[in-house]
């Protein structure tokens, strides 16, 4: 039985394959059945959400449209940094739009790298100066469940060289160091993360976080999504 993620990921999967179809095309005709394909993701979109209407998801699609290479729909990417202490506590803000408490997380900007875009949001978000010791995680945001738009997720550790702890006045409600036995409430999907955020903290040999491949891709047979 499909659930809610399922048929997001059915309808976003279909809107990025008529979306990029569109960009590559001039066909008349070709156009017209991606259009279509729009439609029917939009169709199946509504059903999993309380979001827009079909045809006003349709319309949003529709104007994202490029020509070309920057027509070709790929999911978004999110830069996160889990920062430990010398107490090998680990740094968290309270997300002022959500009130959920997180490690620091941002869209990645053109003109850096991922590991540069990782330093910049804590500083912004924190006050807090760091550099990056290694990647711990890539992951779908899709198939973790913490988002509902096509997202990768890439998390660095990295560890504290100066500043001072203030946050964000507009994007940060609070922040601060917390061991892991005395986190705040609530954390976003604790229980997915934290004890491989802490482990890295304490150095330990950790691998790399990421979603291996569905098999077969498509079909749920009853896998762990």
């Amino acid at each position: 039985m499909a659930d809610e993620r399922d048929l997001l990921r059915w309808a976003e999967a279909l809107s990025g394959i008529a979306r990029t179809g569109l960009g590559f095309t001039d066909n008349l005709y070709e156009r017209e059945r991606f259009e279509e394909v729009l439609q029917v993701a939009a169709d199946i979109r509504s059903r999993a959400s309380d979001g827009p209407t079909p045809d006003n998801l349709v319309d949003e699609w529709l104007k994202d449209v490029g020509q070309g290479v920057p027509g070709y729909v790929t999911p978004k990417v999110a830069i996160g940094a889990v920062v430990g202490n010398d107490q090998g506590e680990m740094l968290l803000i309270q997300r002022a739009d959500s009130g959920v408490w997180l490690f620091p997380t941002g869209w990645a900007d053109v003109g850096y790298s991922a590991s540069e875009v990782a330093e910049k949001e804590v500083h912004e978000e924190t006050g807090i100066e760091v550099e990056v010791v290694r990647l711990i995680s890539v992951l779908d945001g899709m198939r973790q469940g913490f988002t509902r738009m096509p997202l990768y997720s890439l998390v660095f550790q990295c560890r504290v060289v100066g500043g001072e702890l203030k946050g964000h006045p507009l994007e940060v409600t609070d922040v601060g160091f917390f061991a892991e036995d005395a986190l705040p409430e609530p954390v976003a999907n604790a229980d997915k993360w934290t004890r491989h955020a802490f482990a890295a903290i304490r150095d330990e040999p950790v691998d790399v976080e990421f979603d291996h491949p569905r098999r077969p891709t498509w079909r749920n047979d009853g896998e762990e999504s």
